[in-house]
């Protein structure tokens, strides 16, 4: 028996036909996944897909399972399919193959009759979010996500799709995550400054903090919905692996996992794209050119006050010099708070998060030039202490030049236990700073 293919394009009509052409069994196709609706035969399938799903094209292949398939269907579009006997009289073993489906045993040998009940119930625990990996999404994996508690873990999803697409627009964050994953709330997602009452409502249940704030690529802040339960937890974890996330058990995250926190981990290899600059904008472009013809006509007032230039000059520069500190103090308190585990010089992923900002500010501002300093607990030798606080800064050195900066912008200095920051906290003292230099 021949296999096909089916994509959005495919209508409902030729997808339950070319089925039982190839498998000889009948194939019954809903509006969504609870099977309450038979679908229009005329309708394709992208124009019943749910929102918040990829669609995409399948390929239909006889030794599928039968629940893998409906499965299958459910991920890519949205919708329940459920795969019945050639007279339609009883349901196929979930166990079977696309290609015996057919042969499934009739009702007048004693199966029940297939209803459109019955049909609901399976659909409903066909689809049941799977939140374990299969090997083909473990191998394809770009982040997994560690935190101690669902809330926690959900937030920590939301912002490894940013790390993995930060280009992404808030319009396309709710795209990505609907608020279907979570029943009963329209979105997950709302734009801090929004002054809609509904959005300002919602801020009071959902993450606020500075830190828990997401930045999407058009600039703006958004805040996830909090309190999150198992089912709805484990519907957005199976939700996350189509973008290459992968949810560890939070109960047994162990060895970063902190209070009120979560990590990310990159796997297979995968290193977070650096956005790209975008092209300016035609209004832009008029801006710019606003403002050039201003500073022109500045220096052309300054033949005859000379004191024009200098106030004009001054303010620029003062502007210039609060934007560069503001973001060197925030990239600096989040890289001083990256630890390391006892005894190693490993970057942490927190720790390479940060650094990915520390290229991005040096890439920008060539004169920058920085002392990396390393530092570890009191614990052990010395000599042993210093050694690794020399390495650790060595590596976030490395790091950056990997990335492209210049080495003569950079040193590493290694400090051992000489100055911890916390006598009773040796975890806060296995650390690396960064200086910079004039």
């Amino acid at each position: 028996m021949a296999d096909f293919t089916l994509d959005g394009r495919t209508k409902v009509k030729t997808f339950k036909s070319e089925f039982k052409q190839n498998f000889g069994a009948t194939l019954r196709v809903y509006t969504s996944v609870d099977c309450k609706e038979l679908a229009d035969d005329e309708a394709t399938l992208a124009s019943i897909r749910a929102e918040g799903f990829a669609g995409g094209e399948l390929s239909v292949k006889g030794n599928m399972k039968v629940a893998g398939f409906e499965r299958r269907v459910a991920e890519l579009y949205g919708i329940g399919v459920q795969v019945a006997n050639a007279d339609d009289t009883a349901f196929a073993d979930d166990a079977a193959t696309l290609a015996t489906a057919g042969s499934t045993t009739s009702a007048n040998s004693g199966k029940a009759q297939l209803t459109t009940e019955d049909l609901a119930k399976r659909t409903a625990a066909d689809a049941a979010p799977n939140v374990e990996a299969t090997a083909a999404e473990l191998a394809s994996a770009k982040v997994k996500v560690y935190g101690q508690a669902q809330n926690r873990t959900v937030l920590g999803i939301s912002h490894a799709y940013m790390v993995i697409y930060p280009h992404a627009t808030y319009e396309e964050l709710c795209k990505a995550f609907p608020g279907s994953l979570r029943p009963g709330t329209t979105k997950l997602f709302v734009d801090v400054n929004s002054q809609d009452s509904a959005d300002k409502a919602q801020l009071a249940s959902s993450f606020t903090q500075e830190d828990e704030l997401i930045t999407t690529g058009d600039g703006k802040k958004v805040a996830l919905v909090m309190l999150w339960t198992k089912d709805q937890f484990e519907r957005i974890a199976t939700h996350a692996k189509q973008y290459g996330i992968l949810v560890a058990d939070f109960e047994k995250a162990a060895g970063g996992a902190k209070r009120g926190h979560f990590r990310l981990e990159y796997l297979n290899g995968y290193v977070p794209p650096v956005p790209a600059k975008k092209k300016l904008k035609w209004w832009v472009w008029l801006l710019i050119a606003m403002f050039v013809i201003g500073t022109l006509q500045v220096f052309y007032d300054a033949i005859t006050n000379p004191t024009v230039i200098e106030k004009e000059v001054e303010k620029i520069v003062e502007v210039e010099k609060v934007v560069y500190v503001d973001r060197i103090e925030e990239i600096e308190k989040n890289f001083n708070a990256a630890t390391f585990f006892q005894g190693k010089a490993d970057l942490s992923e927190d720790a390479k998060f940060v650094l990915h900002d520390l290229h991005q500010l040096m890439e920008k501002h060539p004169e920058l030039r920085l002392r990396l300093v390393g530092h570890t607990s009191s614990e052990g030798d010395p000599a042993f202490n210093q050694r690794l606080s020399e390495a650790r800064a060595q590596a976030a050195v490395d790091f950056l030049i990997s990335r492209g900066i210049d080495a003569s912008r950079l040193e590493a200095e290694g400090k051992g236990s000489s100055e911890p920051i916390d006598e009773n906290n040796p975890e806060a003292n296995r650390r690396t700073e960064f200086i910079v230099l004039e």
